[in-house]
């Protein structure tokens, strides 16, 4: 495993850029999976996407409790509600933004063992998943915020 560099900058094009769907699941799909979540333990953050790592590959981490949920290729299958969600991105240090999020989220994807699965996701989960999807559409949650803070 190998701690990556987060993009820092949301000029970066690699930000900005669509990513591509993972065809097949393989050790190298293992080895970005599991650098990315050395990447995102030792960033703090509780989310990355494969291109804030500056690969386009339809990647995800989420942080659950104590645990990290490794998506590949995930679509937002159905969301439900709204909730204001106030988050920050590992790609933007200082800056915050006042989201609308939806409150509840179920979320398509493949596991690790390229076997499709559904995750259901409510509130704080649910906004940090689609936060990661939006990502891989080029997507930053400055984007979206109905109001930016800056920390500084």
């Amino acid at each position: 495993m190998a701690v990556r560099d987060i993009i820092m900058d949301p000029a970066d094009k690699a930000l900005r850029r669509k990513a591509e769907s993972v065809d097949r699941v393989d050790k190298n799909v293992l080895k970005l999976l599991e650098d990315m979540t050395e990447t995102l333990q030792n960033a703090g953050g509780n989310g990355l996407a494969a291109p804030q790592i500056g690969v386009l590959s339809r990647l995800i981490i989420v942080k659950k409790e104590m645990k990290y949920i490794k998506l590949i290729n995930p679509v937002l299958v159905k969301s439900a509600g709204e909730q204001i969600s106030f988050e920050g991105c590992l790609s933007l240090p200082g800056i915050y933004g006042v989201i609308r999020r939806p409150e509840f989220a179920v979320i398509g994807a493949l596991d690790t063992e390229g076997k499709p699965f559904e995750i259901k996701a409510v509130r704080h989960l649910a906004a940090a998943f689609v936060h990661e999807i939006d990502h891989l559409d080029g997507i930053l949650m400055i984007d979206k915020a109905v109001r930016i803070i800056s920390g500084g």
